[in-house]
C-alpha cells in the first residue's frame, strides 16, 4: 500500500488475506502481513518492552498485523511500515476501550544501513535469506522466541533461546521447551502465542455507480426516522428510538459498503475517512491527539471485524473483539530516525445486535 499526497480524493485500497511462501514475509521483502512475528523494518531501536505491554493488564501484547505504506515523493518515507499489536486477554476488551491495542510507525529513506538501495526480487528468494528469525533479527538483535519482540532474557539451562520476559519464558517451557531444553530433540518452530500468519494483499475498491439512487434511499430513511420520532409521545422513548434508528442507518451503510468484498480485512485510505460500524463512539477532532511534532494526525487505515474470523480466537464465543480499529498517523509523517514511533488507534465496538451480522459467508 502506498499513498500520494497529490491526490484530491483519498482512494480506498482493500486488504485481503492470502497464503505466501515464508521468505516473502520477512523484513527484506517489506511485507504487509497478518500474524506470525513482526517483520521489523528498522533493525535497531525496536519498541521497548513496557511500550509493548497492554495498558490494562500489563501483559505482553501479540503482533496483529503490519501495513507497508511508503509515501510517494517523500524520501524519508521511502520505506514505511505501520505495526499493530493487541492484547490477547479477553477481559481487556471492555466496551470501546482502546488501551489494549497499540500502533507504531517505522520509516527509512531509500539509502539506509539495513537494506539495499534497489528493491528485492518479488519472484524468488535471495540466496542468503533466513527462514527463521525467532532468535535474532537480521541485524543481530535478540528476539523473544514466543512473540518476536525484543528479548534478551536467555534460558538459564541451554542458552539457545531468548525471551522478552518471564511470562513468555514460562509459556514456552510449558508448551514445548521443557522437553527440548538440553536435549537432542528437534525444536518446535511454531509459537503458540502468535496468530496464524498470512500475507496482506491489496486491490483498489471499485467506485459505486449508483450514488444518486443511494442518496435518494438515504433521504428516504432519514424521512422515515423523522416520522418515527414524531409519532412517539414520550421524550425518553423518542430519544431512544432516534438513537437506535441512527445506529441502524450507520450499520446498514457499513454492511452495504463491504458487501461486494465481504472478505476484506483492512481498508486503507490515508487522509480519507473510516467506515464506522455504529453512530456511537465516533471520535471528534479533539479525541485524536496531534503528533508531538505539532502536526495533526489523520486517518490512514482501519482493521475490519472480518479479520477476527481468521485469528482462531472465537471458538468459545468469548474472545478478543472489535467492531473496527481506526489508525490515525502524523499527517507530516515526521522523522524519528530509526525509532518506532507510537501513533493513535481508536477502537469502536458493535452494539450487541450487530455483531452476529458481520461474518462473511
Amino acid at each position: 500500500m502506498s499513498s500520494d499526497n497529490s491526490s484530491n480524493k483519498a482512494e480506498v485500497v482493500l486488504g485481503f488475506l492470502e497464503e505466501a511462501e515464508p521468505w516473502r514475509l520477512l523484513s527484506p521483502q517489506f511485507p504487509s502481513k497478518v500474524g506470525g512475528k513482526p517483520a521489523w523494518l528498522s533493525q535497531s531501536c525496536l519498541p521497548s518492552l513496557p511500550g509493548l505491554e497492554c495498558e490494562i493488564c500489563r501483559l505482553p501484547m501479540a503482533f496483529l498485523l503490519q501495513v507497508y505504506a511508503p509515501i510517494s515523493g517523500n524520501d524519508r518515507c521511502f520505506h514505511r511500515t505501520l505495526f499493530v499489536f493487541c492484547c490477547k486477554t479477553q477481559d481487556c476488551y471492555t466496551c470501546n476501550d482502546s488501551r489494549c491495542i497499540k500502533v507504531f510507525r517505522s520509516q527509512l529513506p531509500r539509502s539506509n544501513e539495513f537494506y539495499p538501495y534497489d528493491p528485492p526480487s518479488e519472484d524468488e528468494p535471495p540466496s542468503d535469506h533466513v527462514q527463521n528469525q525467532s532468535v535474532l533479527s537480521p541485524s543481530g538483535v535478540k528476539l523473544c522466541w514466543v512473540c518476536g519482540c525484543p528479548g534478551s532474557k536467555a534460558c538459564s539451562r541451554c542458552h539457545n533461546v531468548t525471551y522478552c520476559g518471564k511470562h513468555h519464558q514460562t509459556l514456552h517451557w510449558k508448551h514445548s521447551h521443557k522437553k527440548e531444553c538440553c536435549s537432542q530433540a528437534a525444536f518446535v518452530t511454531t509459537s503458540p502465542f502468535v496468530f496464524p500468519e498470512s500475507e496482506l494483499v491489496t486491490e483498489p475498491e471499485e467506485e459505486e455507480e449508483k450514488e444518486t439512487k443511494e442518496a435518494a434511499e438515504e433521504e428516504e430513511r432519514t424521512t422515515d426516522s423523522q416520522s418515527l420520532a414524531e409519532a412517539l409521545a414520550e421524550t425518553d422513548l423518542e430519544e431512544m428510538a432516534m438513537h437506535e434508528t441512527e445506529d441502524n442507518k450507520v450499520f446498514q451503510r457499513f454492511k452495504k459498503k463491504i458487501a461486494p468484498e465481504p472478505h476484506q480485512v483492512v481498508r486503507y485510505s490515508r487522509g480519507g475517512s473510516p467506515l464506522w460500524v455504529s453512530s456511537q463512539h465516533i471520535p471528534s477532532d479533539q479525541d485524536i491527539p496531534s503528533c508531538t511534532c505539532g502536526a495533526k494526525r489523520t486517518f490512514e487505515f482501519q482493521v475490519m471485524p472480518q479479520l477476527l474470523n481468521s485469528l482462531c480466537v472465537d471458538s468459545t464465543g468469548a474472545s478478543i473483539d472489535w467492531g473496527t480499529l481506526a489508525v490515525y498517523t502524523c499527517s507530516a509523517s515526521c522523522n524519528h530516525d530509526n525509532q518506532y514511533y507510537p501513533e493513535f488507534i481508536w477502537k469502536q465496538d458493535f452494539i450487541p445486535d450487530q455483531h452476529k451480522q458481520t461474518k462473511p459467508p
